[in-house]
């Protein structure tokens, strides 16, 4: 299947596998990618060191394009721009819009850049400055996230830049390609639906949280960091929203704690972290220091198995999976119900038509 996306970054299908802190390491990137899926590698959580390892397994598991999601205002931005460009990776996605200067010394590198963005306006601008493409999430996306719909964001910015547009939040299957196509992207990106693959490394115990959870489990509160955020409703989330200022103050300290003695953090450089992540919100102390030390509430879950005392990013797609596919045997999936929902679309037309030679489908 051929779409602007496949052939920017050189995958054999327009689906993109998001990159999930703590979630999207090697293993998952790796499985994405030989499934002809882009994977992105999640950088935020590792040291420049380790994620010059994490590219480098990446590599001996497959000879497929992949890339690294970057924080664009991490004091070490430029380290970890290096090794994307020394490793040869060939796509660098970005959380928060990059500066002009930085997109352009990726390029010149040849790394493909795809910022995400959450608003029409932002697509406008990195296109302005250069991005070879854009990943639109709308409201239904898992984690940080804004307040319009992906049916109503992916049409405006479609028609706003001239660059490919990848469209995420709220996919999980074939039909979901074929109605973002039919908007005028060129694929989709999915963080839920790879989470909750065989293929990723998060424990059974809380994959199975996921499994069980409804459509309406899923919420979005500010209480983790001041942003909205989508998020599975947990123990800690209900406690969040529940207590004070000086009990959320005394969590936040003792996480920020936590993850100071992981990463090798300053107090220092945690408050500037979480100051700069603060996008002109009246955030209090405590909400600066979660806003800092979210990594680690999220490893709680995701890697040490602790739901009860994490943070649990998800999108609203998730009351709608119910299994545990291997990252090959979704995408194939996934495109298998894309040719079979193009055969039901009533008449012949030459859209039609187009529409099924870009699925690779037979018949009109």
């Amino acid at each position: 299947m051929k779409t602007p996306l496949t052939e920017l970054v050189g995958v054999r299908h327009p689906i993109v596998q998001t990159g999930m802190g703590w979630v999207a390491g090697p293993r998952l990137v790796s499985a994405a990618a030989n499934a002809g899926a882009l994977g992105i590698l999640a950088s935020a959580t590792m040291t420049v060191d380790q994620l010059r390892a994490a590219v480098r397994e990446v590599k001996s598991r497959t000879t497929a394009p992949f890339g690294v999601n970057l924080r664009a205002d991490a004091g070490d931005a430029r380290d970890r721009v290096r090794v994307v460009v020394d490793e040869g990776v060939r796509v660098a996605s970005f959380a928060l819009a990059p500066s002009k200067e930085l997109i352009a010394e990726l390029k010149d590198a040849g790394v493909v850049v795809v910022p995400s963005v959450g608003a029409r306006r932002h697509a406008e601008k990195v296109a302005a400055w250069g991005a070879d493409a854009v990943l639109v999430q709308g409201g239904e996306g898992g984690g940080h996230t804004g307040e319009v719909a992906t049916t109503v964001l992916l049409p405006q910015v479609v028609d706003a830049v001239d660059i490919p547009v990848i469209a995420a939040g709220g996919f999980y299957d074939g039909r979901g390609l074929v109605a973002a196509l039919a908007y005028g992207a060129a694929g989709v990106a999915m963080g839920t639906r790879f989470l909750l693959t065989s293929d990723s490394t998060v424990p059974d115990a809380v994959k199975a949280r996921y499994l069980a959870a409804s459509v309406k489990d899923v919420t979005v509160t500010t209480r983790v960091d001041g942003l909205p955020h989508r998020m599975l409703r947990t123990e800690l989330v209900a406690a969040l929203e529940k207590s004070g200022g000086v009990a959320s103050l005394t969590r936040a300290v003792r996480h920020a704690a936590a993850f100071r003695k992981i990463s090798g953090m300053s107090w220092r450089r945690m408050a500037r972290d979480g100051l700069a992540m603060r996008h002109g919100k009246d955030l209090t102390w405590s909400q600066v220091l979660l806003a800092a030390n979210t990594p680690m509430m999220l490893k709680s879950a995701m890697v040490d198995g602790r739901p009860e005392a994490g943070v649990m990013a998800s999108g609203q797609v998730t009351g709608l999976i119910d299994d545990l596919p291997s990252c090959a045997e979704l995408v194939e999936r996934v495109m298998e119900e894309a040719a079979k929902t193009l055969d039901r679309l009533p008449g012949p037309s030459p859209d039609r038509r187009a529409a099924r030679t870009r699925l690779g489908a037979s018949g009109d």
